[in-house]
């Protein structure tokens, strides 16, 4: 693992920031936790990359509020590409 952000997949969508928070503190410190919502995922960053692999190695697969959380190593986000789609030319 690179990273000490994480991947929170399969959340209910009631599930707060502070429960997350809460859930992951036994792992180490907690620097951020971002809930999508109304999309069931989020994202946490811990203090370090040990601490990180100690709550994947832990979280993955456990039951959480009624549903299997699944962890991972959070991806960085894709560049987006210009503006858009648009038949760029000029008009006579």
């Amino acid at each position: 693992m690179k990273s000490s952000k994480l991947y929170v997949g399969n959340l209910g969508y009631s599930v707060t920031q502070q429960q997350v928070s809460e859930l992951f503190s036994p792992y180490g410190e907690v620097k951020e936790v971002n809930i999508i919502n109304g999309k069931g995922f989020g994202f946490v960053e811990m203090s370090n990359q040990a601490d990180a692999e100690k709550a994947k190695e832990a979280l993955d697969g456990k039951d959480f509020d009624g549903r299997p959380l699944k962890i991972d190593e959070a991806r960085p986000p894709k560049p987006r590409s210009g503006f858009g789609g648009g038949g760029g030319g000029f008009r006579r």
